[in-house]
């Protein structure tokens, strides 16, 4: 792993210093992504204050941050294209070298995306099996109409990896076969497919939890068992199914 990422409003507004004092100099040897748009006072697109919060965020690190991503404009769609105008302004103006967006739920954003005359660099959602079927296709055509260059995902485990739930999903059918791997790494490797993603965001509070899915990125998944899984999503979502057919086993 050699990338981290934060936000402005971690830790109380104090994570970009806390990642600072604690990674030192090694912060310098990572590429670190950061989001805006959330402050004490609540949650903000404004372009003057999201323009302010990425200077105040590299200032905080102590360098500039490799990707600034507007963070959950879904609150906002109305100012999406006053946002990105914003951070592509900051792009330019060498606050940041590349931004993007990061949206848990990109579904009330897709209307406003026609409205967005900027490309970003990237667009974060969330990925893997505790996606719904809704929220998966959203981001796939929120991230289309934008032409984002690249995707990420985030919370594969939709914040808990100990919940119950997950002791109910045989998540290595969804490897190719011939591969070894614990549930925890399987369900990794799924989310890298659900959606298509080129890296994933998972917490670091837990070194033996981080351990582990390290060794899973190399993990292959099977395409066409994903295939399936989101037919019967999709069936699911249209009330035609069963989703528990969705996890055999």
């Amino acid at each position: 792993m050699r990338a981290v990422d934060t936000a402005f409003n971690y830790d109380r507004f104090a994570g970009h210093r806390v990642l600072r004092r604690v990674a030192g100099p090694l912060l310098g040897e990572f590429e670190v992504s950061t989001k805006v748009g959330y402050f004490p006072d609540g949650h903000s697109l404004d372009p003057a204050r999201l323009n302010q919060a990425v200077a105040e965020s590299a200032d905080s690190l102590g360098r500039t941050p490799d990707t600034v991503l507007l963070h959950n404009p879904e609150h906002d769609p109305d100012g999406l294209a006053d946002a990105c105008e914003s951070l592509a302004a900051c792009v330019r103006g060498g606050l940041c070298r590349a931004w993007g967006i990061a949206t848990w739920d990109p579904r009330p954003l897709v209307h406003a995306a026609g409205e967005v005359l900027v490309r970003p660099d990237v667009v974060m959602v969330r990925a893997g099996l505790s996606v719904s079927e809704p929220v998966l296709y959203a981001g796939e055509q929120f991230t289309t109409m934008l032409g984002a260059d690249d995707v990420w995902g985030m919370a594969p485990f939709a914040g808990n990896p100990s919940d119950p739930v997950w002791s109910k999903v045989d998540a290595t059918v969804f490897l190719q076969p011939g591969q070894q791997a614990t549930p925890v790494q399987a369900r990794l490797a799924a989310a890298f497919a659900l959606p298509a993603v080129s890296r994933v965001a998972v917490g670091t509070s837990c070194p033996g939890h981080l351990d582990e899915l390290a060794a899973a990125v190399r993990l292959a998944p099977s395409m066409e068992v994903i295939g399936e899984y989101r037919e019967l999503l999709r069936a699911q979502a249209h009330g035609e199914g069963d989703l528990r057919a969705a996890h055999p086993g």
